[in-house]
């Protein structure tokens, strides 16, 4: 048998083993999308939200929360939906807050 060829399980094997460490370096903590959330929130305060869209914004914070949660038991990737989902609600309550001020004629 020549030296290049393997045999197949060996093949299979070094595959496996090569996927699986692939796989455990995919998942990494969400630091980005925490400090994005963080931000979107922040614009939001910083917009008039706690006034004009508590409700959102209170949704955002929870979210928020969530993800901090999640992060603190390792479960990254509920941590990075959360995040996610925190940074949509902010913007939705910077959205919210800026068209009532422009309603309202107030700045």
């Amino acid at each position: 048998m020549p030296m290049f060829r393997t045999p197949p399980r060996r093949c299979l094997t070094i595959l496996i083993l090569f996927l699986g460490l692939l796989g455990g370096c995919a998942v990494n903590p969400p630091v980005q999308e925490m400090s994005n959330a963080r931000q979107a929130i922040e614009a939001a305060v910083a917009s008039g939200a706690e006034i004009h869209a508590p409700a959102l914004l209170d949704e955002a914070r929870t979210l928020l929360q969530e993800a901090s949660d999640a992060l603190g038991a390792g479960d990254y990737p509920a941590a990075r939906r959360f995040a996610l989902d925190a940074k949509e609600a902010a913007i939705r309550a910077r959205q919210q807050s800026l068209r009532k001020r422009q309603r309202d004629g107030t700045s």
